[in-house]
């Protein structure tokens, strides 16, 4: 079955969708933190005791889905909450070297001026995602839904639904193979984002409902339509 089929299109390809909540990914979504994750799996892996990793290897698992990239490492599946444990302990204590991406603030003040609701589901804790963001921008969020497992976003996308909104009008925008499986689990519509840590190429090969290679975009796909539709 293609994408068209599947419903997967382009900004721009279709008529645009009305959504009233977005809820976002914060890691490689709305914060680089790419370049701390490339420093801090080697160490966690010897400590671990899974596989230690090159640059080209890195890059070559940006390809992969997250299983697949769990299974290349060698984590034991009984590993991973210590593993996840200790990483947001590490990133808490580091929180103040990682940046927003250059567009997440115009964003998410375009998107709440709108009058669309912000929700934040991430494995990272709430107190690092406010550091980051700042108090301005942590104050936009409606809801945050922090601490899931690594393979435990659909419930806390449940949890976001119950908050009034009509599963219709959700989108769920991540950048990870895991984002897009957790919003269908659940029946919600997802973005995916290039540029964070998965490639395009594998993330479109998992059928988010749409794709968005620029912020901006997210601002006239979610913004904008609600305007189409009537509001101011």
């Amino acid at each position: 079955m293609n994408r068209t089929q599947w419903g997967h299109r382009r900004v721009g390809e279709l008529a645009i969708s009305r959504y009233e909540l977005v809820i976002f990914d914060f890691d490689g979504t709305l914060a680089d933190s790419a370049a701390w994750m490339m420093r801090a799996v080697n160490p966690m892996a010897r400590r671990y005791g899974f596989k230690t990793v090159t640059d080209d290897e890195i890059e070559m698992l940006r390809g992969r889905s997250t299983r697949e990239v769990i299974r290349y490492l060698g984590v034991s599946p009984w590993k991973l909450p210590l593993i996840a444990r200790a990483g947001k302990k590490l990133m808490a204590a580091d929180a103040h070297t990682i940046p927003l991406f250059p567009e997440t603030a115009r964003m998410l003040r375009a998107l709440n001026e709108a009058g669309v609701k912000i929700a934040v589901v991430s494995s990272n804790s709430e107190a690092v995602i406010r550091r980051v963001l700042g108090e301005e921008l942590g104050n936009l969020i409606s809801l945050y839904a922090c601490g899931a497992s690594l393979f435990g976003k659909a419930r806390k996308f449940k949890q976001v639904t119950r908050q009034g909104v009509s599963r219709d009008k959700i989108i769920c925008i991540g950048d990870e193979t895991r984002d897009i499986e957790a919003a269908r689990a659940v029946g919600l519509d997802c973005g995916a984002v290039n540029w964070g840590y998965a490639k395009p190429a594998i993330l479109a090969q998992h059928q988010p409902t749409v794709s968005f290679s620029t912020m901006s975009e997210i601002i006239s796909y979610v913004g904008a339509s609600k305007a189409a539709v009537g509001g101011d």
